[in-house]
């Protein structure tokens, strides 16, 4: 399960950082207040509980700060954030052992961070300042999280959740099928039958689905619908097809449970949409044919109200 940290505001993410620093460093963690830090969210001076490790914890003054971000899918490798390394973090952090206010130093983000980032961005600034550090980007954070649940809970995490999970890994199996087996352009061309759906505009009202959103975007999907319902139909993908039938199940269930908390269904289908990439990361190249099988159970009245 991974949480979703971009949804937390600068604060939030700070008092997580915070409570997670209780646990790894030890309950002498002091936050600052809001305001100009010095390069400093909080700090710990002493010898760490279990960090980096049990075996050789740090020992002496602990500077911490958290990055935070609102942008989905963010990376330590986009140039904004090169740019607060470069500027913001090499500057106080020179300042501060300038002053003896800092032996060692930890930044946290909720970016993702690459093996080679890490060392990089580890060694950019061991250099330029000669401060030890260490960067905890979000696959580790979301670690540290597994492994203490009391943060979870006391910062209520369990609220950032979308209210419309339901289990995705078949219609990622099913996607990933129909990516190595889809036809080329011009047969999808060739088979296109350009799909009418007469009623839509009944069914839209039904759904509240926006005629905007309905004519840019879900109609430029029409053109692979055919080869969706000829995937699913060959008889060679009949397991495929029972994955899908059990994926508009749930999808039903959850949106007829859920659907009054999204004023239109265009916002439902891209939480769906976010919900499913936010899982699957590795879905990316393929993430256009995630909107294109919400699309088509949409059209083909499998989810939302028909009448």
């Amino acid at each position: 399960m991974q949480y979703p940290l971009n949804e937390l505001n600068n604060q939030e993410f700070e008092d997580l950082v915070v409570a997670i620093c209780h646990e790894i460093l030890g309950i002498g963690t002091i936050k600052f207040s809001t305001g100009k830090d010095g390069g400093r969210d909080a700090k710990f001076d002493g010898k760490a509980k279990r960090f980096p490790s049990e075996a050789e914890p740090w020992n002496g003054k602990i500077v911490i700060q958290a990055k935070h971000t609102e942008k989905l899918n963010a990376s330590c490798s986009d140039s904004d954030f090169q740019s607060i390394l470069k500027k913001e973090v090499k500057e106080k952090l020179i300042s501060l052992k300038e002053a003896n206010l800092v032996d060692y130093y930890i930044l946290f983000t909720n970016r993702k961070l690459s093996g080679i980032q890490d060392a990089k961005i580890e060694s950019f600034i061991d250099e330029t300042t000669g401060v030890s550090n260490f960067i905890l980007g979000n696959e580790i954070i979301q670690f540290h999280l597994k492994q203490n649940p009391c943060v979870v809970r006391n910062q209520n995490l369990n609220r950032l959740l979308l209210p419309l999970q339901f289990y995705e890994q078949d219609l990622k199996t099913i996607i990933e099928a129909f990516y190595r087996n889809k036809p080329r352009k011009r047969e999808i061309d060739k088979i296109f039958q350009n799909k009418k759906y007469v009623k839509m505009d009944k069914k839209n009202s039904l759904n509240n689905l926006g005629k905007e959103y309905f004519d840019s975007v879900i109609k430029s999907h029409y053109t692979h619908f055919d080869s969706i319902e000829n995937f699913l139909s060959d008889p060679i993908n009949r397991q495929f097809k029972v994955y899908y039938e059990n994926t508009i199940d749930d999808l039903n269930a959850k949106i007829t449970i859920k659907r009054e908390e999204y004023s239109r269904f265009e916002e439902l289908l891209d939480y769906l949409y976010e919900f499913v990439m936010m899982n699957n990361p590795d879905l990316k190249d393929k993430r256009k044919l995630v909107r294109v099988f919400l699309h088509y159970m949409y059209c083909e009245c499998d989810i939302g109200r028909k009448e």
